[in-house]
């Protein structure tokens, strides 16, 4: 019910000693009922008597309270909401109804507003976290007509104290005005919108156990719409009444318990409400289930206790999601009968008024084979919109007939390969088989993954939901209306004529993880018996092999290495071998990158891929890395961008014959041509010149400085961006030949993109002031550390070590992300008078992997190189 106003009202009387005797007396029970809760071996079932328990302490209360309110003759005190069940968690709200007969009004009468004042103000000095609402009947019901929640909360109401004929009549009339078919809709409608605010899925990383699809919620919908169509208040009444078969019943009461320890374990460690999950909590609560890190004898982690726990809640919450759909439409199916004959589709199924119906309930005992058929008709049928509750029971029913026959049936191989190759529905015929159970039970290694958290800070998903938004990913590049989604790789992919063979690589690329090893070479080793079995062609096999054990090799190589080198583009070249392999590895890749996080992807890696695909492409047509000819190539562009800006001839020399091949080749011809423009007529000028524009990635701030070197200039210039709130993505460190710097970054912020011309504004006159003023360098800021950092941090590493060429040396860091950390990194750098080339900023969600290209004559000594790693790993641990 909706909650008055929870402040003490003023003019209320001093607490009174029996409230004060009645708050230590509740608080006594809260305390023991919550040490049970956290007693070490405590059955999930035995939670259900100890919530009963802490409501009837709570009602106990609520009626010494009420009797001394001394409330007139004919109003009654009701507990509404999850209150109203009996049940009450440690931090829940208490949610009551101060019920009035009809014709009395609380404001007209000032003896009974000041007792209802003083009982609601004697309920919280008490320690009760009260929800009052004080309302007559004839206003219940009207509110409740208007108000489905208001409904609900009514629907699960009981009498605590006061007039019982009053409570009656209440009961009598709300009943009236339900109409159970409106209700089964309003709270089928409010079940998918919370389902939605939830990304409709019950496997996000910090699930909420009360709200989130598979949790609490959905098990109390199913009962009120029960309840209202008077089908039954329990599930043991719903298998009676043929709603649900005996193990379906044992099924949501074991699950149920499972949610109500977790929720009310939450709720007692947090001494507050809460229902997340989260990072902080997860552990605690892992350990009241008798969960501990599992380790390796040598002292290696192989699962966290919370890995442990988040598992059995994300089967629980499978279950649940399975179950509420089977009960919902049996329910509906008798609530709101469908006209017309099922349809035969074949001998084995019917189509029902658009879903998908087994023909008998046998079905799938007597002829397994149809598993994996329903699927298929599910993805080829048109009109079919769903599996019918008489098909999904027949499905959780069978889970016993899909073994290791069922797997290695060669029918069933055909069929699934079937699958693979439809033109259309795989993404969601997927989504259907993981949902029902069946993609585990007959993708064995897949079943392993199936609610599998992924530590890492930058996936968002558990393992078998990261594969099916990955294999998402990939089937849009295939699909005409999603091809302004990532046009280049749709126009790739339009070319492409095998594409369940990137499908199959998506399904497996991360199938291996958390066996301990290296996933992609295990999924290799999986992918390859799984393509013998159903029967692929040799090449095909091969490279879907090669792209299961391959798929971080791309992401690593344009993110990490200089792609301005024409021998890093040649072993890549080498590696792949031809375009279809190339075509295959990028656009798994970017699927990939996509699938992990909405925060991993931007434009900046979009462009790093698709430079690197573009300069690989090339040395496949036998292109011949040619220094000399490219940056003529590159030059004569250049120079016909800046005719366009009608630059003077020749303008360009100045600056040009300062600058060397290194420079020509790190830099596009755009970019030459935007640096000339603004530098060639500032070459030998003392003073900084900051210049910025909107990147031509399409995200953040491409900004080039140009200014008389030294030895903390790279410093300084990620102190004012780590000061101003921007990201350095990419760092291109450049030094002329007349001695001048002139360096090129790529920035994001989290500013409205719409600014952009005052952020321009911004960084060219900030960091040209910045860059003037001498002076030590300033401290770096201490960021803020996120919570899913502190929970799960990373062990900063740092790796310094020579080049293929021994000339310059590659610097290495990978640590938790937070503000600040680059400018530390700079700092230690500038003290050890080291020289920056080059840097690549990779932040992968809350974790960093930096790579920068340096030498300096420090890094010749060994004691040296000790210093400053160690130096670094006290910066990152900072």
């Amino acid at each position: 019910m909706t909650a008055a106003a929870r402040t003490l009202p003023a003019g209320t009387a001093a607490l009174p000693n029996p409230c004060a005797a009645l708050r230590d007396r509740l608080k006594a029970q809260k305390d023991a009922v919550n040490a049970a809760l956290l007693a070490p071996g405590l059955a999930a079932r035995a939670v259900r008597p100890l919530l009963r328990r802490l409501a009837r302490h709570v009602d106990a209360a609520l009626r010494e309270l009420w009797d001394l309110a001394e409330f007139p003759t004919g109003s009654a005190l009701v507990a509404v909401g999850g209150y109203g069940r009996g049940e009450l968690f440690p931090h829940s709200d208490v949610d009551v109804l101060l019920l009035l007969p009809d014709g009395v009004q609380a404001d007209g009468d000032a003896s009974l507003k000041q007792r209802l004042e003083g009982f609601i103000g004697n309920c919280w000095d008490t320690g009760l976290e009260i929800g009052s609402s004080v309302r007559t009947v004839a206003e219940c019901v009207q509110q409740a007509q208007a108000d489905v929640t208001i409904q609900t909360s009514l629907l699960e109401s009981r009498l605590l104290a006061g007039d019982a004929a009053l409570f009656a009549d209440l009961q009598a009339r709300s009943r009236e005005v339900l109409d159970p078919q409106a209700f089964f809709i309003a709270k089928t409608l409010e079940m998918r919108q919370r389902h939605t605010k939830y990304e409709n899925t019950p496997y996000s990383l910090e699930p909420n156990c009360k709200e989130s699809p598979g949790g609490l919620r959905d098990l109390q919908v199913i009962l009120w719409i029960a309840r209202a169509a008077r089908f039954g208040t329990s599930w043991d009444e719903l298998a009676r009444r043929g709603l649900a078969t005996d193990l379906e019943a044992r099924q949501l009461q074991r699950n149920e318990a499972l949610l109500d320890l977790i929720r009310a374990r939450l709720h007692a460690i947090a001494r507050r409400r809460e229902d997340r999950l989260v990072f902080d909590l997860q552990t605690a609560v892992a350990e009241t289930f008798g969960y501990r890190n599992v380790t390796t004898p040598e002292g290696r982690l192989v699962q966290r206790a919370s890995e442990q726990l988040m598992k059995r809640f994300y089967w629980a919450a499978k279950a649940v999601t399975q179950l509420n759909q089977i009960l919902l439409l049996n329910i509906e199916e008798r609530l709101i009968p469908g006209g017309g004959d099922p349809e035969p589709l074949n001998a084995r199924f019917l189509n029902k008024g658009g879903m998908l119906e087994v023909v008998d309930d046998g079905l799938y005992q007597r002829e397994p084979q149809a598993i994996l058929e329903t699927f298929l008709l599910y993805q080829t049928t048109m009109g079919i919109k769903g599996l019918s509750a008489r098909t999904l029971r027949a499905l959780y029913n069978a889970r016993g007939v899909m073994d290791a026959k069922f797997r290695n049936d060669p029918i069933n191989h055909a069929t699934f390969r079937a699958m693979l190759m439809q033109p259309a529905g795989l993404t969601h015929s997927f989504r259907l088989m993981n949902q029902t159970s069946v993609l585990g039970r007959y993708l064995w290694p897949f079943r392993r993954i199936v609610g599998q958290m992924q530590h890492d800070l930058f996936h968002v998903y558990t393992v078998d939901q990261h594969i099916l938004m990955v294999l998402r990913n990939v089937r849009r590049f295939f699909i005409a209306e999603h091809a302004h989604e990532y046009p280049f790789c749709s126009q790739l992919a339009a070319g492409y004529d095998r594409p369940w063979v990137l499908y199959i690589a998506a399904l497996f690329h991360d199938i291996a993880k958390g066996r301990g090893g290296d996933h992609s070479e295990l999924g290799g080793q999986e992918v390859r018996r799984f393509c013998r079995q159903h029967g692929f062609k040799t090449t095909d096999a091969r490279l879907v092999e090669f792209l299961v054990r391959e798929h971080l090799t791309m992401s690593r190589i344009a993110q990490k290495e200089d792609l301005s080198d024409p021998e890093v583009i040649s072993a890549f070249a080498a590696r792949v071998k031809d375009e279809r392999t190339l075509t295959a590895l990028y656009l798994l890749t970017v699927a990939d990158i996509r699938g992990t996080s909405p925060k991993v992807w931007n434009a900046w890696k979009g462009k790093l891929l698709e430079d690197l695909y573009r300069a690989t492409l090339r040395a496949l047509g036998g292109h011949q890395p040619d220094t000399s000819a490219e940056i003529e190539q590159r030059k004569r562009e250049a120079l016909v961008q800046m005719q366009l800006h009608s630059m003077p001839f020749e303008a360009h020399k100045k600056l040009w014959d300062t600058l060397d091949v290194g420079y020509f080749m790190r830099h596009d011809a755009g970019e030459i041509a935007w640096h000339t423009r603004h530098i060639s007529r500032h070459v030998g000028a003392t003073k900084a010149l900051v210049r910025a524009r909107r990147s031509p990635a399409g995200e953040g701030l491409q900004v080039v400085v140009y200014t008389p070197d030294q030895p903390d200039l790279f410093a300084r210039i990620c102190g004012y961006f780590d000061q101003a709130g921007f990201s350095i993505l990419d760092a291109r460190i450049h030094t002329a030949r007349n001695g001048y710097a002139l360096d090129t970054f790529q920035v994001v912020t989290a500013m409205l993109p719409e600014h952009y011309r005052e952020l321009v504004s911004m960084v060219e006159n900030g960091l040209e002031q910045t860059l003037e003023r001498a002076g030590p360098l300033p401290a770096p800021s201490r960021g803020r550390v996120s919570r899913r950092v502190k929970s799960f941090p990373v062990a900063p590493r740092v790796q310094l070590a020579p080049d293929e060429r021994a000339q310059r040396w590659l610097l290495s860091i990978s640590a938790s992300d937070r503000l600040g950390l680059l400018y530390s990194i700079a700092l230690v750098l500038a003290k050890h008078k080291i020289n920056l080339q080059l840097a690549k900023v990779t932040t992968l969600g809350e974790r960093v992997e930096d790579t920068f290209l340096v030498d300096g004559p420090e890094l010749q000594q060994n004691r040296r190189q000790i210093e400053i790693e160690t130096e670094l790993l006290e910066a990152l641990a900072a």
